[in-house]
């Protein structure tokens, strides 16, 4: 079977190299290039890097205007299937592929169709979800089921760890997708578009902890936007990003939430929320880099019975 694989992000890679070892993979479609900071160094996807690693063809386009159909017809493919590649295509151009194309999405569909499907599940606290492989159609993560396989949940995950399972069980997922549609022993169900439900673009400042929430909740905030934007708040106007932590149980002060009120050798740095106690672990300041929470105190003297909450923007 001859693939065009559409992907950019780290979670698209391990499916990439398993298709490429077994199917024959005409060409790789992937977000241009983009430059970073002061020294606007080049930074490429993921995907690319496997793609040169695999020595495979290249597609970076801006838009997926008719020069790409062009480019991509040329290339006779059979299917498309794509992981996350960030831009939505049009009937014209899966009208290139005579078996259409397939999409990995990380969520039991219909349920929560969009790009943060993972972050989304955190939040919600769920103890189980799944991965699907889906039919691409016009509507976004609308298209009919393939398979759906369960993906446990437990109550310290976060987005990086459930990225790198998905990552993982996705490619055997295709795999294995794509084996049945050789055989033409593959059966696909509609979704139940009346129980869809939705997520939304993560934005930098979705990780903002309101301290007036439990402790459970921004838990989940803290692990939701691992590894971006973080949970964060602020200290002495300064950006605070929260990178590890966990709620105590049945533990709590009269304080304020947000005040940090004291250390335990063993949990961490202990902060007052709306409800309960919520132990940081882990936390870099503004500038500064990651440290355990020994090594934060020891550095920052006047943190404990400070009250966090207000970042300087100017």
């Amino acid at each position: 079977m001859r693939v065009l694989f559409a992907g950019t992000p780290d979670i698209a890679v391990p499916s990439l190299k398993t298709l490429a070892a077994s199917h024959t993979v005409v060409a790789v479609l992937t977000n241009p290039d983009k430059t970073k900071g002061r020294g606007r160094k080049v930074m490429v996807s993921h995907v690319k890097e496997a793609a040169l690693e695999l020595d495979l063809p290249l597609l970076q386009p801006y838009k997926l205007d008719a020069d790409l159909r062009d480019a991509v017809a040329a290339l006779k493919p059979d299917l498309l299937v794509c992981i996350a590649y960030g831009k939505i295509f049009r009937q014209v151009f899966l009208d290139l592929f005579p078996l259409g194309g397939i999409n990995l999405h990380p969520s039991r569909l219909p349920d929560l169709r969009g790009p943060s499907p993972l972050n989304s599940i955190i939040l919600r606290g769920d103890k189980e979800s799944a991965v699907t492989v889906q039919k691409l159609a016009l509507q976004m993560d609308s298209g009919d089921i393939l398979l759906q396989e369960t993906l446990p949940i437990t109550d310290r995950e976060t987005t990086a760890t459930l990225t790198e399972k998905v990552a993982e069980l996705g490619a055997g997922y295709l795999q294995e997708v794509l084996g049945k549609m050789e055989e033409g022993t593959i059966s696909a169900r509609q979704q139940d578009h009346d129980a869809a439900t939705f997520c939304s673009l993560i934005g930098k400042n979705d990780g903002l902890i309101d301290w007036q929430d439990s402790a459970v909740h921004l838990d989940r905030i803290i692990r939701a936007y691992t590894p971006w934007p973080h949970g964060f708040s602020g200290w002495n106007g300064q950006r605070l990003n929260i990178l590890e932590a966990h709620p105590v149980a049945d533990r709590t002060s009269d304080a304020p939430p947000g005040t940090v009120t004291g250390m335990d050798k063993k949990d961490g740095i202990l902060i007052q929320t709306g409800e309960g106690l919520l132990a940081v672990t882990r936390l870099q300041l503004q500038s500064k880099k990651p440290l355990d929470f020994k090594s934060f105190l020891n550095g920052t003297k006047d943190f404990i019975a400070s009250v966090l909450g207000e970042i300087d923007e100017s």
